[in-house]
């Protein structure tokens, strides 16, 4: 196998401009970190784009593959709406056990790590790409608000205090931010580091007296006006982080996570500004009220027809609830409870259904 060039960089050219930041955080002994940056990867890239995700899997078994195909697809689903609880929403888990037939490819990449030990570490990662436009009838079909793309890149003001005074993290100490700029990628969006300047190094001390106007003054020369700005420090055995994230000199967000490893506290702050950044500009496609809407199928000629019909409608997670209304000869009708509407339900059929629209009649379908 050979490395990545992602990998290797990692593993090499990051390693001296952050080993000391890294030893001060607690991250890394001076024995260990060599071994902490290495990572084999094959042949296959790592997940690109909003429409693809990379899960770890036990074994290159079907049912392993399956259930990281349904896992994969929740990771797709929260990069495109920005939100972490997107397989809350009604029908989305119904919906992810449908994920093989939205599948694209797939493909295999085995890494390799170093355990807290040092014995040598194996891990099989499936990474799949999904349809895009199959992907965004799931999203139109349930109602999930899409965030849209391009997406901004807010500048990260992150200060860090091991003990000895706090220091900005700036774009030549990139490996150390690591964290929290991957686990921003994993939420669909990207962060951006400050140069580091003289004057931006003294932005620290907006940083820590929480003064986010003062921060936004030493980002004018970024764009686009959003920042997320925290302060890392040791707080008893652990870590805490304090963020706050700005818009355009508007706080729309402040959080205070503790943990007990330093790049968990640190990760978190891509999800408050994810979180933010979803909750104002994530928008759903226009569909009709939820509720029940009596809907026709015709030209079922046997009971076979007739389990075709039922069993569609079993399957399709927008319809909530399934009511027989009316039975006449070859067309019989139901009050389906539907969460997003005829139009969802319209979505959803998709061209392999067993029935078509029937043209110029609303809410009417005939079977094939």
């Amino acid at each position: 196998m050979r490395a990545s060039r992602a990998a290797m960089g990692r593993a090499f050219t990051g390693l001296l401009p952050v080993f000391g930041l890294l030893l001060a955080l607690g991250l890394a002994s001076p024995a260990a970190h060599a071994q902490e940056g290495l990572r084999t990867e094959g042949d296959v890239a790592s997940a690109q784009g909003l429409y693809a995700a990379e899960v770890p899997v036990n074994s290159q078994a079907g049912d392993a593959r399956e259930a990281g195909f349904t896992r994969a697809l929740a990771q797709v689903l929260e990069k495109l709406s920005g939100d972490a609880g997107v397989v809350n929403r009604p029908g989305v888990a119904q919906e992810l056990r449908n994920a093989k037939a939205y599948v694209d490819s797939y493909d295999y990449r085995q890494d390799q790590g170093v355990s807290p030990a040092g014995a040598p570490t194996f891990r099989t990662m499936l990474v799949v790409r999904f349809v895009p436009e199959a992907v965004d009838s799931i999203t139109a079909s349930l109602g999930v608000p899409v965030w849209p793309q391009p997406r901004p890149k807010p500048v990260l003001w992150l200060a860090i205090d091991d003990g000895s005074g706090p220091r900005l993290l700036s774009a030549g100490q990139v490996n150390a931010a690591r964290s929290v700029l991957d686990r921003a990628q994993d939420r669909g969006y990207k962060l951006g580091l400050p140069a580091g300047g003289a004057a931006e190094q003294a932005a620290v001390g907006a940083i820590w007296r929480n003064d986010p106007a003062a921060v936004a003054r030493a980002s004018a020369r970024y764009s686009p006006p959003m920042q997320l700005i925290g302060k890392l420090y040791r707080s008893g055995s652990g870590w805490t982080a304090d963020w706050t994230f700005v818009d355009s000199g508007r706080v729309l967000a402040t959080r205070s996570v503790s943990d007990s490893d330093a790049r968990r506290a640190m990760a978190s702050g891509a999800d408050v500004a994810a979180e933010a950044l979803f909750q104002r500009y994530a928008k759903a496609l226009p569909s009709e009220p939820s509720g029940t809407y009596r809907v026709a199928f015709t030209g079922l000629r046997s009971a076979e027809d007739y389990l075709r019909v039922s069993a569609m409608l079993q399957k399709m997670p927008v319809v909530r609830r399934i009511a027989p209304a009316r039975a006449d000869g070859e067309r019989v009708e139901f009050d389906l409870d539907l969460l997003t509407g005829m139009t969802g339900f319209q979505r959803m059929l998709g061209a392999d259904a067993p029935v078509v629209a029937v043209e110029g009649v609303q809410a009417e379908y005939r079977i094939r």
